[in-house]
């Protein structure tokens, strides 16, 4: 296409009609590539449409350096030095360092109809098809001389955007390059627009700080925002209830060193108001656990994964540290007594499942076969099945003796809905997934939304209005705690496993009600050229509320100083002013009088 320049902005604009176009700054860890230019293509075809009709078209280009990515890569790379030398020599590894199973599950539910789709998922790409960041910059064509450089963060605002440029000159971009700039407080000018912002919004109210549950990276001691992550981008907090099964004494031996301790299997529920349905708990025998402190007096039975999570949220003796007394297996675990809230059985027991889902809660899990079909089903087989029962040790009277019980009025099923959907559908054991699965979306669905409860306090309430007051009443007793863990595998790009952790942090309250509104009426006005556009913009801001604005690692600017209450080691996540304050900065560069060297080339 030749190379192609915009006029600049020393010439004023005539009157008449205008065009306004920008593209989302491109990330400044490495080399621009061909889904940059595709998307590109689409905005450089329009500018250049409207400067053939006579519009005065404004089309300036960035490039963006803030954010965790190019820091978590710079120290990447300095540990790799200091692990392996300099230059690194690795250790050979034959292993795919691409886990499949997560980029499988980072395309699972994908649409693939509506838009076209590469075969590398995004958690494919991000993993890269290196082990290190250092192979990564080989990767680039880059010396090991000159990947020594970058180590330091700097290194990359001076080394890619440049080549950035020259690429994009040579594709024929027709953009105005006088008002380029690089974010970050290397242009002091940007620096102070953002910070200024960020006062202007708290001088209104609409930045608070409180705590609340989010992704988090113990490694980078912060949140992980999806535009930090490896893998998962997208997975939000899932909240569950842990319900507190106390451990009968006397302990057996496996338990010993527990004597004197009050000692819990903490099962994790989405289905609180079910509990007076228990009638035993549910471990893996291969599973691996650990009794892990909570505080100075009680201990927690439960997966590693699931204590490293509760110890970001205030529930471990050292405060962001599990700590685990003794390591146990599923089998420890059969047979144990234990008294648990609201059953109807003083003592129920510990019984094998062979279905539990390690990753997913605390590996505990409670059962209530009157309401959930994989619950019926499993004590079904443990009844009817002798030699099951033999295997695992399991004693008649840990089984035999408990029927179901009825919670749960449903018109479509009846008090025992379980049994009845299992016994429409056919299923005849544990293994017919697809089966128990539909079973299980027919029972608490219905049970949910239909379902009147028969036992207890909140006896004849529909279950969706008692779910919350069981649930407020289990806790204010001492009986249950929140907890939250992410819905799905979440990665930080630092290579850490993320965890949900209680933060305190400043938020924009996007949600407060009069903001809310001004958003929605300055959406309706808009010509978004297309219907899903505009249903996509109406459903986030449906749901959108409060959203962190600030952060601790990163290449970012720091928030303003303010009588004491902002921090000066707290940094602005980037995407709070990632769209409309970078548009606004175009268009006031020219009256600012910046320095032409604050542009592009911020190597001074």
């Amino acid at each position: 296409m030749g190379r192609a320049s915009a006029k600049s902005r020393e010439k004023p604009p005539k009157p008449g009609e205008k065009f306004f176009g920008n593209f989302p700054f491109p990330y400044m860890n490495g080399f621009l590539h061909l889904g940059h230019a595709f998307s590109l293509s689409k905005l450089e075809f329009s500018a250049r449409y409207h400067r053939l009709r006579g519009a005065n078209v404004l089309f300036p280009f960035g490039f963006h350096g803030t954010g965790m990515p190019i820091k978590a890569s710079a120290d990447k790379i300095a540990q790799e030095i200091q692990q392996f030398g300099h230059p690194p020599i690795f250790p050979i590894n034959e292993e795919d360092p691409v886990n499949q199973e997560e980029v499988e599950d980072a395309n699972a539910g994908a649409p693939l109809e509506t838009k076209f789709k590469g075969k590398k998922s995004k958690a494919a790409s991000k993993s890269s098809g290196q082990a290190y960041q250092w192979e990564i910059m080989r990767s680039l064509g880059l010396s090991d001389s000159e990947i020594f450089k970058f180590c330091e963060p700097s290194e990359w605002l001076s080394f890619f955007p440049p080549l950035a440029m020259e690429d994009l000159k040579a594709f024929g971009l027709a953009c105005d390059w006088s008002r380029s700039f690089i974010t970050t407080d290397r242009n002091p000018y940007f620096d102070k627009f953002v910070r200024w912002l960020m006062r202007k919004l708290k001088d209104e109210d609409k930045i608070v700080k409180a705590k609340r549950y989010t992704i988090y990276s113990p490694m980078d001691g912060q949140p992980c925002a999806d535009h930090d992550r490896a893998i998962g981008e997208g997975v939000q907090p899932q909240e569950y209830t842990i319900i507190k099964m106390e451990v009968a004494i006397p302990f057996p031996s496996k338990l010993g060193v527990l004597e004197g301790r009050k000692v819990f299997l903490a099962a994790a529920t989405l289905r609180p108001e079910t509990m007076y349905g228990q009638t035993n708990a549910w471990v893996l025998p291969n599973g691996r656990y650990g009794a892990f402190e909570v505080n100075e007096t009680d201990v927690f039975i439960l997966t590693q994964r699931a204590a490293r999570n509760l110890a970001y949220q205030g529930f471990s003796r050292i405060p962001e540290k599990p700590s685990c007394l003794i390591e146990l297996t599923g089998y420890d675990l059969i047979g144990l007594p234990l008294k648990s809230p609201l059953a109807r059985h003083q003592i129920i027991y510990a019984l094998p499942m062979l279905t539990i889902v390690a990753d997913k809660g605390t590996g505990i899990v409670t059962s209530v076969p009157g309401d959930a079909p994989d619950d019926y089903m499993a004590l079904h087989d443990l009844k009817s099945k002798p030699a099951f029962r033999n295997k695992y040790g399991v004693k008649d009277e840990w089984v035999m003796p408990f029927e179901i019980v009825p919670i749960i009025n449903v018109p479509e099923f009846g008090d025992k809905a379980a049994e009845k959907v299992c016994g429409d559908l056919k299923i005849k054991s544990l293994n017919e997934k697809e089966k128990l699965a539909e079973a299980k979306r027919l029972t608490y669905l219905k049970g949910f939304t239909e379902g009147t409860l028969l036992v207890g306090e909140f006896a004849g309430r529909r279950v969706q209005e008692a779910k919350s007051w069981i649930r407020s009443k289990l806790m204010e007793e001492g009986n249950a705690i929140m907890y939250s863990e992410p819905e799905k595998h979440v990665v930080s790009r630092s290579g850490d496993e993320c965890v949900v952790a209680q933060t305190e942090q400043w938020y924009i309250s996007y949600g407060e009600p009069e903001w809310k509104k001004l958003a929605e009426e300055c959406l309706s006005s808009m010509n978004l050229y297309s219907e899903v556009t505009r249903h996509g913009f109406e459903h986030t801001l449906s749901w959108l509320n409060q959203w962190a604005c600030s952060r601790s690692f990163g290449l970012e600017h720091v928030f303003p100083g303010m009588k004491n209450t902002w921090s000066s080691r707290c940094l602005i996540q980037p995407f709070t002013w990632l769209i409309t304050p970078l548009l606004t900065f175009y268009t006031m560069e020219t009256c600012m009088g910046i320095p032409t060297h604050l542009g592009l080339y911020l190597n001074k």
